[in-house]
């Protein structure tokens, strides 16, 4: 049980106790639909590599204090023209990613934002980073996204700040959403962020979702 409101916690699963699930027959053709999807998955999951600049060996993990994470194409945009637009700033990787939406191949010259994750370091303090992810991570990468990326940097005194966007029509208020002042700013934060929030939190019943969520 959550202590707090936008705290992650991790839900039950029913999944493989439900009896009406056991009790029926997989016919032929639900199998091979099942081994289908399941290449495909396997074949998607394999074309994520990610590739870091560490500045040692190859195994070295990145030092890290703050970590800025920007997904979907406007939250990737706010910061290629508020913080990016300067040359205080250096690519030190970047996510190559394939699925249904997003692909990618060494052989074809495509724009970094189209299918990559880019990273970059401060040059003036190389222990922040940032992160434009404008591309789609399906559901089933998103997890080996995170394995990767946090799996490469130091997470002791690590702070990370999530920027994502939804549209004001998805927004869950009393009021209209008409008479909405957009864009605006809310915030969640984990109980372990002790520091002061720049915007209101965000309130029930409003969730995150995806990437971001994860």
């Amino acid at each position: 049980m959550a202590t707090f409101f936008g705290e992650v916690v991790v839900a039950p699963s029913r999944a493989g106790l439900d009896e009406e699930e056991e009790a029926r027959e997989e016919t032929p053709e639900d199998r091979e639909i099942r081994r289908e999807i399941e290449k495909k998955r396997y074949r998607r999951r394999g074309r994520l590599r990610l590739e870091l600049r560490s500045g040692g060996c190859a195994e070295e993990l990145l030092v890290c204090s703050r970590f800025i994470v920007a997904i979907g194409r406007n939250a990737a945009a706010f910061l290629s023209s508020f913080i990016l637009d300067s040359v205080c700033w250096e690519v030190v990787g970047v996510v190559k990613l394939w699925n249904e939406w997003c692909r990618t191949s060494s052989t074809t010259n495509v724009l970094p934002t189209d299918s990559f994750c880019l990273f970059y370091r401060l040059i003036s303090d190389p222990t922040v980073l940032l992160c434009q992810c404008s591309c789609y991570v399906a559901e089933d990468q998103q997890f080996q996204w995170l394995e990767k990326v946090f799996g490469s940097m130091q997470k002791k005194g690590l702070q990370v700040t999530i920027l994502s966007t939804c549209p004001v029509a998805d927004y869950k208020t009393q009021e209209s959403t008409l008479t909405l002042v957009s864009p605006f700013l809310k915030a969640l934060k984990t109980k372990e962020f002790q520091e002061q929030v720049c915007c209101p939190l965000l309130e029930q019943p409003n969730i995150v979702r995806d990437l971001p969520a994860a």
